[in-house]
C-alpha cells in the first residue's frame, strides 16, 4: 500500500538517491501502517483527485532544490534528510530538539488530514470553527507568517502554549505539529504495549501513583488518560536513552493549551474512524 502512494522518486541511475530511498520507504511504510491502524482514510492519488501521494526526491544528487512540504495531497520529502549528519546539522542549526524522517512524514501528513478532514469535508464545518478557535485562523497569510517567524523567531513564552517553536509559525503548522506528536505518542505507546511493557508503581525509582498499563486502544479514552500514561512511559524511555548517552527520546513538555489541541486531533481521528467503520 505504502509503495503505491509514491508518485515520484529518483531516477534509477541516481544510485546515491536510490540508496537513501530505502530507509525513507521504510519510514513511509511505518507511517501508512499506523494511519490504517488508527482508522484514517488513506485514499491514493491514482484513485481520486487530490488524493494522498508522496514525491521522494533528492536535493543532494538530483540537481534541484527540494522543499519538504504538502500541497493538494502531494507530500514532498527530501531524501537528503535520511543522511544522519545532514539532518543532525539542521536540527542543531534550527534549534530543534527532535528531527527524524518519520517525524517529517507525520508532520506533513498532518497538513493533508487537516485539509481533508477539517477544511474540505462537506460535513466538517463543526470542526473548522473549533479548529480556528483552538489553533488560530488558517486564513492568515502563510508567506507573511513565515517571513515573520524567520525574522523574529518564536514568542518568548511560546512553550506555554505550543509543542514546539515551529508550531508558532502559522495555525497550519501548529495543527501539523500536534498531529505529528499524536502519532509519535500513540505509535510509541502501542509498541510498548505490544512489547509487554508495564510500569509497576512499587518497583520504579520515581513516584507514580498507579501501575501504568498501556491500553489496547485509547479510542474511547479521554486524551488525559492517554497523556497520563505517556508522561510516565516517556520518562522511562528518556532515562533509558540518557543511560546510553543519547538525547532524551521525547524532549518535549505538553502544557495545558497543547493538551486541548491534542484532544481536538484525538476527536477528529476517532470520529473519522468510527464513521468509516459504520459505513462499512
Amino acid at each position: 500500500m505504502a509503495d503505491s502512494l509514491i508518485r515520484r522518486e529518483p531516477d534509477a541511475d541516481d544510485t546515491i538517491a536510490v540508496e537513501k530511498l530505502k530507509s525513507t520507504a521504510i519510514a513511509l511504510r511505518r507511517l501508512v501502517y499506523q494511519l490504517i491502524d488508527i482508522g484514517l482514510p488513506v485514499d491514493p492519488y491514482w484513485r481520486q483527485d487530490r488524493g494522498l501521494s508522496f514525491d521522494l526526491l533528492s536535493s543532494y544528487s538530483g540537481g534541484e532544490r527540494v522543499v519538504i512540504g504538502h500541497a493538494d495531497g502531494v507530500i514532498t520529502i527530501d531524501l537528503v534528510e535520511s543522511l544522519d549528519a545532514y539532518r543532525e546539522s539542521l536540527r542543531v542549526h534550527l534549534g530543534e530538539p527532535y528531527r527524524t524522517m518519520l517525524g517529517h512524514l507525520r508532520h506533513e501528513v498532518g497538513h493533508y488530514y487537516q485539509n481533508v478532514l477539517v477544511e474540505r469535508d462537506p460535513g466538517a464545518a463543526r470542526y473548522l470553527d473549533e479548529c480556528r478557535e483552538i489553533f488560530g485562523d488558517e486564513r492568515a497569510d502563510y508567506q507573511n507568517e513565515i517571513a515573520r517567524h524567520y525574522k523574529f523567531g518564536a514568542p518568548a513564552n511560546w512553550s506555554d502554549s505550543y509543542i514546539s517553536e515551529y508550531a508558532t509559525m502559522h495555525p497550519w503548522e501548529d495543527f501539523a505539529e500536534c498531529f505529528a506528536h499524536y502519532l509519535h505518542i500513540t505509535g510509541t505507546i502501542d509498541t510498548a504495549r505490544e512489547s509487554g511493557l508495564v510500569l509497576h508503581a512499587d518497583r520504579v525509582r520515581f513516584s507514580v501513583q498507579r501501575d501504568v498499563v498501556p491500553l489496547a486502544s485509547y479510542e474511547d479514552a479521554p486524551i488525559e488518560r492517554l497523556l497520563e500514561d505517556w508522561k510516565w512511559l516517556s520518562l522511562c524511555f528518556n532515562r533509558v536513552n540518557t543511560a546510553m548517552g543519547k538525547n532524551p527520546l521525547y524532549p518535549f513538555q505538553i502544557p495545558q493549551p497543547v493538551v486541548r489541541k491534542l484532544a481536538f486531533v484525538h476527536k477528529v481521528i476517532r470520529e473519522t474512524a468510527r464513521k468509516a467503520a459504520a459505513d462499512h
